[in-house]
């Protein structure tokens, strides 16, 4: 199928985002534009911090219709951007308190979700990634000494202890982390959904909003709606608003799922504690044990498209799907045989500088939160309690972190955006090649980190 796995069963055909409906309000304390996990945790947060706000979700398409019902899965302390450089913008201190901060969100997000008994296959299981080449171990090795300066809780397994949580091919060990939970994403937003709109907020699907300003947002189809308080929460769409095109660039992420495994094939390959899965390459791939005994699996490799165009026919990419069906495959040699029955796709959004932002403008009341390069999951409930806060007035540690009010610089006009984003993919699967022939960490890997700047 070429829609989400996720999707099935799920509430939601799109309603036609057409002309502006009666129903959409004329005002509003709080305009979250976006119907997403940043856009829903937000309304959520701000509704326990203050439940007499009248908060309106406007979303153009169906809840959960971009990155937050489309992407693999993780909830995970990741981040874009390593501890060194968030000591460089914000001191050690800083870093420090954004890492654990990083961490406890995972389990916030188990809280929360079963605070408001919102059935979406938590699991914390932690992330397993493997290392499968000697350049792999280099790396992986390089990790673990880091963490250790940092706290993060990311050890070293050996061959054995690896292989005896999931049995891959070629594993010569792997790092892993207790910070990560797998869920089931549209099962996740859609319950989110139900929830705000029980605490009072308006969720409207099927409006699109054409332009955001202080005091209020445009509809596509005419009228407004003023707040004093706009959020954007559009995240790979950003480029679609006005003055916002080199903000964030598009980037596709495809995923493929096979039918529920035996629990004979499931005694073959692990990963009985619902470990999410990775491995140590340059081009990222991504991996979970599904609630119904699915393999999900995903991966970057399609292209960055010209000018930061979003269209349904980018969602597929045989050619990339192929290509996740045989590393899977590969991986996990076992499963040959296995029907693969679903493959999606969807764009995540990503920063100049990989640096993912929060932030609210008291002057004007906008705000945003976004740039979560695939880390998004875990990442967006702490951008939603960030914003509760900021909108709210209060002074916390969590408006206290070092991503919160960073501006990343412009993406560079067309077509240098273009030739760069792609580039940078081209010279990633080089760097995987180049490590297989020779089984040292690629020299391309150099080249890759200075172009892409992070």
């Amino acid at each position: 199928m070429t829609q989400p796995l996720w999707w099935e069963g799920a509430s939601a055909a799109s309603p036609a985002a057409g002309p502006s409906s009666p129903d959409v309000p004329r005002k509003a304390d709080v305009v979250v534009v976006g119907g997403g996990f940043t856009g829903l945790w937000t309304a959520h947060y701000l509704l326990l911090a203050d439940p007499s706000l009248d908060v309106v979700v406007l979303e153009a398409e169906h809840i959960g219709f971009g990155a937050s019902g489309r992407n693999g899965g993780w909830v995970s302390a990741l981040w874009p951007v390593g501890p060194q450089t968030l000591e460089r913008r914000g001191g050690r201190a800083a870093a420090h308190a954004m890492l654990a901060e990083l961490r406890h969100t995972v389990d916030e997000v188990g809280r929360a979700t079963e605070s408001a008994a919102i059935d979406c296959g938590f699991r914390k299981g932690g992330s397993l990634v493997l290392a499968r080449s000697r350049a792999q171990v280099a790396r992986a090795r390089a990790e673990v000494a880091d963490a250790e300066q940092w706290g993060t809780a990311t050890r070293w397994l050996d061959a054995a202890e690896a292989t005896q949580r999931m049995a891959a091919s070629r594993v010569l060990g792997a790092t892993f982390t207790p910070h990560c939970a797998r869920v089931h994403p549209r099962r996740l937003v859609d319950g989110l959904a139900a929830t705000v709109r029980s605490q009072g907020a308006q969720v409207l699907e099927g409006v699109r909003v054409s332009a955001i300003e202080p005091g209020r947002v445009t509809l596509a189809g005419g009228g407004q709606v003023q707040a004093s308080h706009v959020i954007r929460a559009t995240e790979a769409w950003t480029p679609t608003l006005p003055g916002t095109r080199r903000l964030i660039a598009p980037v596709y992420s495809l995923v493929v799922a096979t039918e529920p495994l035996t629990a004979s094939q499931w005694e073959s390959v692990g990963l009985a504690e619902g470990e999410v899965f990775s491995d140590h390459r340059h081009v990222i791939i991504y991996g979970q044990r599904t609630a119904d005994g699915r393999l999900a699996f995903g991966g970057r490799g399609a292209p960055y498209h010209y000018r930061s165009r979003i269209k349904p026919e980018f969602d597929h990419e045989p050619t990339v799907f192929a290509d996740l069906r045989a590393t899977l495959t590969d991986l996990l040699p076992q499963i040959e045989g296995v029907r693969f029955t679903h493959a999606w796709g969807g764009p995540l959004g990503i920063a100049r500088d990989w640096h993912p932002s929060v932030g609210h403008d008291p002057s004007t009341g906008l705000g945003w939160a976004g740039g979560y390069v695939g880390d998004g999951v875990a990442a967006a409930n702490l951008a939603g309690r960030t914003l509760a806060d900021l909108v709210t007035g209060r002074h916390t540690p969590l408006t206290e972190l070092p991503w919160v009010g960073h501006r990343s610089r412009r993406w560079e006009p067309e077509p240098l955006r273009w030739t760069g984003i792609n580039a940078g993919l081209r010279l990633a699967h080089a760097a995987d090649l180049e490590e297989a022939r020779t089984g040292r960490p690629a020299r391309l890997g150099r080249v890759l980190t200075a172009l892409t700047g992070h």
